[in-house]
């Protein structure tokens, strides 16, 4: 069983989908990823998870971020699982899922958790950066639906701090004052943060989000 953590490269598979064989790092190419798996089909929670990400496509669009889902049931299974998704949450499903019926990918990732359930996948979710280096592992028990805002709010966050000297503090939402990397002296600061910056302690320093 693998074991991922952040910062691995995110393992390659090929996989049948909804919209066609997919090689994984090949079909993300320069932009980020959203693995997300599911328990299995026609079940209520991941129903409306699925309608959830269907209505923020565009915004995973606007972060050049790719989503793909994975549930442990067939391909035909999938296909009739959508036209209820779709129906059910008034939404066009424009993303694909993954056909793992044989839990290659499952057992890849190790989505499956046998003290929990030895045969369905947990809600796992996997934030997966240009570089192809897990990001971010989020893992739900498969009675709580996941928040796709939060992981929006991590995509921010990630591609933010990926090309400034930053982190994000609590609750930060975007377009909101960041922390200035401790690395970074004082001295430095105003070539590098020309917004200007509060200090409020040596080891923490505010600032205007730099690319707003």
């Amino acid at each position: 069983m693998a074991t991922i953590r952040l910062g691995d490269i995110a393992p390659d598979f090929k996989a049948e989908t909804t919209q066609g064989t997919v090689q994984f790092h090949e079909w993300l190419g320069d932009s980020w990823g959203v693995l997300f798996s599911h328990p299995s089909d026609f079940t209520p929670v991941c129903t409306t998870e699925l309608g959830t990400v269907a209505n923020y496509f565009p915004e995973f669009q606007k972060r050049n971020t790719k989503v793909i889902a994975l549930s442990v049931d067939g391909l035909e299974s999938h296909l009739n699982w959508i036209k209820d998704i779709e129906e059910t949450q008034n939404v066009t499903l424009q993303y694909p899922i993954i056909a793992d019926e044989n839990k290659e990918v499952a057992n890849l990732y190790d989505m499956i958790h046998p003290n929990a359930n030895d045969t369905f996948t947990v809600r796992s979710v996997f934030i997966i950066g240009a570089d192809k280096k897990v990001k971010l592992i989020l893992t739900y028990p498969a009675s709580t639906g996941r928040n796709f805002d939060e992981l929006l709010r991590v995509i921010d966050s990630l591609q933010l701090t990926a090309n400034y000297s930053v982190a994000t503090p609590a609750n930060w939402n975007d377009g909101q004052d960041v922390v200035i990397s401790p690395s970074i002296p004082d001295e430095d600061i105003p070539a590098k943060f020309p917004k200007g910056f509060q200090r409020i302690k040596y080891y923490l320093r505010m600032t205007p989000q730099p690319n707003k």
